[in-house]
Parts: C-alpha cells; sequence; structure tokens
C-alpha cells in the first residue's frame, strides 16, 4: 500500500487574468522548493484573488490527489503538471475526493489540518484549462480536491507523509458534498449534521433546501 505524502507544494501570486472573474487570479500556482510555512491563512507566498471564493480561514489550502490529476491527463490529453488546478498540495496514495468533510490529517511532524469542503469549479478555472464546457465535466467527475482549514501550523514540503488522524462518525465523503452542493438534499441534510464541516455550509444548506422543496432547480452563481 502506497504511503499517502505530499509530492509538491505550490504557491502563486496574483496576475492580471483577462478570462477570468475577476480579471485578477492566482490560480497559477507553481511548484515551491524547500519548506513552506502552513498558518492558519494559508501557506507563506501564496496569494488569492477572489478573497469571497478563496482562502481564509475555512479555505487556508486546497490540495488535490496526483492520481486524479493523471485522470484528467487521461481525459484531456494534456500533460497536467503539479499546481496545473492551482492546488496548494499536489498528493499520492491519498483518494482525497474519498475522504470526508471534517476529516483531520497530520502533515509532517506539525501541521494538522481538517477538511472543510470540495472545491466548486468557476468561470476562472475553466477559462485557465481552455476546456469546452469545463464546469460541468469537473463537477461531473466527481473528483473535486479539498479545502482544508489548519488547525495547527507549522512547516511542510515535499516528502512529508500525511496521516489521518480521525473521522467524523457521521460520514459524507468530499466527492458527496459536491453533490450535495448542486442539489441533493438527502446528503445535505446529513451533510449539514457532520462535524467539522466549513462555516459556509449552513448557509449553502438552506439555500439549496429551499430551493429543492419550493421544486426550483439549484443553480450556482459560480457554475
Amino acid at each position: 500500500m502506497a504511503i499517502a505524502r505530499i509530492i509538491s507544494v505550490n504557491t502563486g501570486p496574483i496576475r492580471d487574468f483577462p478570462g477570468g472573474q475577476p480579471a485578477t487570479s492566482a490560480i497559477d500556482k507553481r511548484r515551491v522548493a524547500g519548506r513552506v510555512f502552513a498558518g492558519r491563512l494559508g501557506l507563506a507566498g501564496d496569494r488569492q484573488a477572489d478573497t469571497e471564493h478563496h482562502g481564509g480561514l475555512e479555505q487556508a489550502i486546497y490540495a488535490y490527489a496526483r492520481e486524479d490529476l493523471d485522470w484528467w491527463t487521461e481525459q484531456t490529453g494534456r500533460e497536467l503538471r503539479d499546481g496545473e488546478f492551482g492546488e496548494n498540495l499536489t498528493t499520492s496514495g491519498l483518494e482525497i475526493s474519498g475522504a470526508s468533510i471534517g476529516e483531520i490529517w497530520q502533515i509532517g511532524d506539525d501541521v494538522v489540518v481538517q477538511i472543510t469542503s470540495p472545491r466548486i469549479p468557476c468561470v476562472t478555472f475553466a477559462a485557465w484549462t481552455g476546456e469546452r464546457h469545463w464546469v460541468k465535466r469537473f463537477a461531473a467527475a466527481g473528483k473535486p480536491g479539498a479545502y482544508l482549514r489548519v488547525l495547527a501550523e507549522g512547516e511542510i514540503g515535499a516528502g512529508d507523509p500525511i496521516e489521518v488522524l480521525s473521522r467524523p462518525d457521521t460520514k459524507v465523503t468530499v466527492a458527496e458534498s459536491m453533490r450535495a452542493f448542486y442539489g441533493d438534499p438527502d446528503l445535505m441534510t446529513v451533510l449539514l449534521t457532520v462535524e467539522g464541516r466549513g462555516a459556509k455550509w449552513d448557509e449553502i444548506g438552506e439555500h439549496v433546501l429551499g430551493r429543492v422543496a419550493a421544486g426550483r432547480p439549484v443553480v450556482s452563481d459560480r457554475a
């Protein structure tokens, strides 16, 4: 069995990005040599342009599995480097989208993080990839990667092991939480009971369940 580990730590500055909404973005993440401080608000040297939907305490770090990047390589016919999806941590040996919301990991010796939510694809992500119908394709694939809150700060680097410390009693996977976001009322109802979920889920859940109860389609303004 492969040992779960970080294979790349990636950060990026804010750059002009005419195809995005807003017209600046920090989605272009690149591998960092050496060790990087992971704090409550993310990695040292990393930035976010769209701070309404990225960054902050609940989405301090974005993790994506190398195995899922390889799957997308097969789907798109393009080689995808570590950091290509704007992830801060490219991992190996860990099924991130099958992990649980509220799950807690230790990374290396000091850093402890908790999964709060999936990545929801947006217009900027679609423009960055240049792929047709990207938002729908990414959502349908069920490989969103995970946003993490930092519970214990410290330095991390490529090669650091990742250990699952705990999982909540009520299980909703990262992939299932994306389905809840897009309108699955049963999954959303369960998700709203999961300890450690992101703080925005209560507001999102009220919106989703309200629209479902009213017989109205659930449409995200980010899709």
